[in-house]
């Protein structure tokens, strides 16, 4: 989620103190991602560093008012006509954690999975109920909201892959070491006895 972007996008429409940025980003983003207010400030100052904001005077509460540059306007004009990169995601937790999971076998993935699963269809089950109470005409918090839906459904999709793939291994592996337990008891076949012919000095006589 890029913080640096939005606020330009945000002080692109007026210009802005930090308490009102942070508030209008949660209001837009149905408060799913709360800024800090603190992140808020360091993020105008890298911004007012790199040429893309200009600190302007200061409020009746002495909160000091930003406003975005030309230049500033060029990088919000080309974050909107790029599409955003995926090829280096951010980590995903639940991955990893499932990832070590099942690299443990003191661990039940199965169990894990199914725990999670419970979780993962509950959060769904809220967000559903969130999409159904929210204003129709609040387009913004639909978007988000029916994001936050797809990536949800997405996760208990592959949860359900990771439980198949989590049983299909242990199969795997119980039959491993079944057929390694059987061969370890079975019998070994005794060779054939030979008979060496006597030589013909010690024959018996007729």
């Amino acid at each position: 989620m890029s913080i640096r972007q939005s606020l330009l996008a945000l002080l692109s429409e007026q210009p802005r103190h930090g308490y009102e940025l942070k508030a209008e980003f949660d209001r837009r983003t149905g408060h799913s991602w709360p800024l800090n207010i603190g992140q808020v400030y360091s993020t105008l100052e890298r911004l007012e560093r790199d040429g893309l904001v200009v600190r302007g005077d200061e409020d009746d509460d002495g909160r000091v008012v930003h406003s975005i540059t030309t230049d500033g306007r060029r990088e919000v004009q080309a974050w909107f006509a790029n599409p955003v990169v995926l090829d280096n995601p951010p980590r995903n937790e639940l991955a990893i954690k499932i990832a070590i999971a099942s690299s443990m076998p003191a661990v039940d993935l199965t169990a894990l999975v199914q725990v999670q699963r419970r979780a993962s269809i509950a959060t769904l089950q809220d967000y559903t109920r969130a999409r159904r109470a929210a204003d129709p005409d609040d387009l913004a918090w639909h978007l988000v909201i029916e994001s936050m839906i797809h990536q949800t459904e997405a996760e208990v999709r592959w949860l359900d892959h990771c439980e198949n793939a989590a049983l299909r291994a242990s199969h795997r592996a119980r039959a491993a070491r079944t057929a390694r337990a059987a061969a370890a008891v079975e019998p070994q076949p005794t060779p054939p006895a030979t008979t060496n012919p006597l030589p013909a000095s010690q024959k018996s006589p007729r």
